[in-house]
C-alpha cells in the first residue's frame, strides 16, 4: 500500500490551536482577557502580513521615482 503523505501540512496550525486554547480559557473564565487579545492568534498574522505587503509597495514605489 502506497504512503499518501506528500509533505505537506494538511493539520491544524499552532496559531489555530492557540487560538482555540484562549477561547476555551475565556468561555470557562479561567481568563479574563478582553476579546481582541484571545482572537489576536488571528489578527496580529495577518497585520503583519498586511505591513510587509504595505512595506514591499512603499519600496517599489519609491525605486519607480
Amino acid at each position: 500500500m502506497a504512503d499518501s503523505t506528500n509533505g505537506k501540512g494538511n493539520g491544524v496550525g499552532f496559531l489555530s490551536l492557540l487560538c482555540l486554547l484562549f477561547i476555551g480559557l475565556r468561555l470557562g473564565d479561567v481568563i479574563t482577557w478582553s476579546w481582541w487579545w484571545v482572537m489576536a492568534p488571528i489578527w496580529i498574522p495577518l497585520l503583519l502580513v498586511a505591513g510587509v505587503f504595505l512595506v514591499g509597495l512603499a519600496v517599489i514605489a519609491v525605486r519607480k521615482k
